[in-house]
């Protein structure tokens, strides 16, 4: 048997079996003002934490704001809503939603023909009669 399990089976110290969670428990009348006032003091800290974060984003947002007048550069959320708002004036009449811009070449027929006779360059001749049928 380690010393816990004789301290919690009434075996150790006195004390020991009351750090365990014994039976006895001593009621202190001043508990409910002093969890109160414990409480209280989180809360104040809790305040001070965030007024300090707040301090240093808004000191933050003041040096970006001064690289972006420097460079000429847009908020974030001012281009984005900028984007937003051109790709809603460009579905202003249309009930589905805007198309993807295609890059150019994709899906341009002729350049798909010009890839099948690339490859049709490089396949044996039985292959590029039964490809061409």
């Amino acid at each position: 048997m380690n010393f816990v399990m004789k301290a919690a089976m009434g075996g150790g110290p006195p004390d020991v079996g009351k750090m365990l969670g014994g039976e006895e428990k001593e009621e202190d009348p001043d508990a409910a003002k002093k969890e109160e006032e414990r409480q209280e003091a989180l809360r104040q800290q809790e305040e001070e934490r965030k007024d300090k974060y707040a301090k240093m984003e808004a000191e933050r947002e003041s040096m970006r704001q001064g690289i972006r007048d420097k460079y000429g550069l847009k908020k974030k959320e001012v281009a984005e809503a900028e984007a937003a708002a051109e790709a809603e004036e460009a579905a202003e009449g249309s009930l589905t939603r805007p198309k993807k811009a295609v890059p150019t070449g994709c899906g341009d027929e002729e350049e798909e023909e010009s890839i099948m006779d690339t490859v049709m360059k490089y396949l044996p001749g039985p292959l590029q009669d039964m490809l061409k049928k």
